[in-house]
């Protein structure tokens, strides 16, 4: 498609709200779908991620692992070579783009990617907008944009045309954006990110952390009623003794309940500890829960570290990564390299089918200065010294050394 064609896709606006036209009379929140009951649902995504240690694990690996170790291209395309190592004018390259735009979909289940170009189409940029700052738009044509949507003021608030739309800024660029987002029934404006039956799991996870932590915080005491002989002439003065008593020995609140009664001649204050039998129950809970959160990410436990307490097994490290590849990996970057293809083909008018991302298993079961042959000989197959293929060492057909790999 010539360069030319995008002038006649243009949608051209000098607004930047496509909601102007509905006046004072609208509530705020008629001007986007919200995104969960309150619309406040990527926050709570977000908490979990950063409380739960084996949920979040498991969304930065499956981040690395789609975006791969660097991005090929047929170098017979500078243009496309160029876009690749400097995607935008932050420098950052397509590949770390790409680990935004994949982080994000693996947590909230969408990302958005924004399109930057001219009506010549002599430039093209791409730049990730952070999942929980986007909305989509009554119209269901339109992201907006928004720095805080717990206070949400439409003066504040960016709009921008969905792709394959364009709508000029004031600053005269064309501007678009790309929304991914996760199937799931019932769900229109928004994906579904696929940890989703896992989530009440993910909390387990983070409570029975905080209850070892509560522990460790009071010296694994145990928790019990210490009985206070005292004499106090009021409620307020019995309540400062409690307090003073739990300030100095009661460690985390609720750890030691303090209970003052009427003093005798003789102090009967005494502890009365209340025994707890449940730390099998909790360390199963946990385990549980763990395992639970892996299934529901449609993951693998040596890929999350899980397993390497028990002994690092690169076999099965290279056949749960061999699985991961082909049920969740490339599926994952097909859909996140797709539009950016037809982006760059449309506005740079440049061919981007030859535009792929280098995927490297995290260890290797054979040295890289190995021959084909060698390899070959290895695992048992037919092999032959002679053959000038088969005399290439590992690293070259595995395009290890790739100048373009971060």
């Amino acid at each position: 498609m010539s360069k030319n064609s995008i002038r006649r896709s243009v949608v051209r606006n000098s607004r930047t709200d496509p909601y102007v036209n509905l006046g004072a009379g609208r509530v705020e929140n008629d001007r986007f779908w919200r995104w969960g009951d309150d619309n406040l649902f990527p926050v709570a995504l977000a908490v979990m991620a950063r409380r739960s240690t084996t949920h979040r694990r498991i969304i930065n690996d499956k981040a690395d692992y789609i975006s791969g170790k660097g991005i090929v291209c047929d170098d017979r395309e500078p243009m496309l070579r160029s876009l690749a190592d400097h995607v935008n004018a932050s420098g950052e390259s397509l590949r770390q783009l790409l680990n935004k735009l994949a982080f994000d979909k693996s947590l909230f289940g969408n990302a958005f990617l924004e399109v930057v170009t001219d009506a010549a189409g002599s430039f093209l940029a791409l730049f990730h907008q952070d999942a929980s700052r986007c909305r989509l738009a009554r119209d269901s044509a339109h992201v907006l944009l928004h720095h805080d949507w717990s206070a949400f003021r439409p003066s504040e608030a960016r709009s921008l045309p969905l792709w394959p739309a364009f709508e000029e800024l004031e600053d005269g660029t064309l501007r678009s954006i790309v929304h991914y987002k996760d199937y799931e029934p019932m769900f229109e404006h928004y994906g579904v990110p696929p940890y989703i039956a896992g989530f009440d799991v993910s909390a387990i996870a983070y409570k029975t952390d905080r209850w070892n932590i509560s522990r460790l915080d009071n010296s694994f005491q145990l928790s019990g009623v210490m009985m206070l002989d005292s004499t106090a002439d009021s409620e307020e003065q019995a309540e400062q003794i409690i307090r003073t008593a739990e300030r100095k020995f009661a460690g985390n609140p609720g750890q030691v309940l303090f209970v003052v009664k009427e003093g005798s001649a003789d102090d009967h204050s005494r502890f009365i500890p209340i025994a707890s039998q449940n730390e099998g129950d909790w360390k199963s809970l946990h385990d549980q829960a763990v395992s639970d959160i892996v299934v529901a990410h449609s993951w693998f436990r040596t890929l999350s570290g899980l397993d390497y307490a028990s002994g690092f097994n690169a076999e099965r490290i290279l056949h749960e990564y061999e699985v991961a590849l082909n049920t969740v990996i490339l599926g994952e970057q097909a859909e996140l390299l797709e539009p950016i293809r037809r982006i760059i083909e449309r506005v740079l008018g440049c061919d981007a089918s030859s535009l792929e991302i280098v995927n490297r298993p995290p260890t290797r079961s054979k040295p890289i200065y190995m021959r084909v042959w060698e390899a070959r000989k290895a695992d048992g197959l037919e092999y032959d010294p002679q053959d000038a293929e088969q005399q290439q060492f590992l690293s070259e057909i595995t395009k290890y050394n790739l100048r373009s790999v971060d």
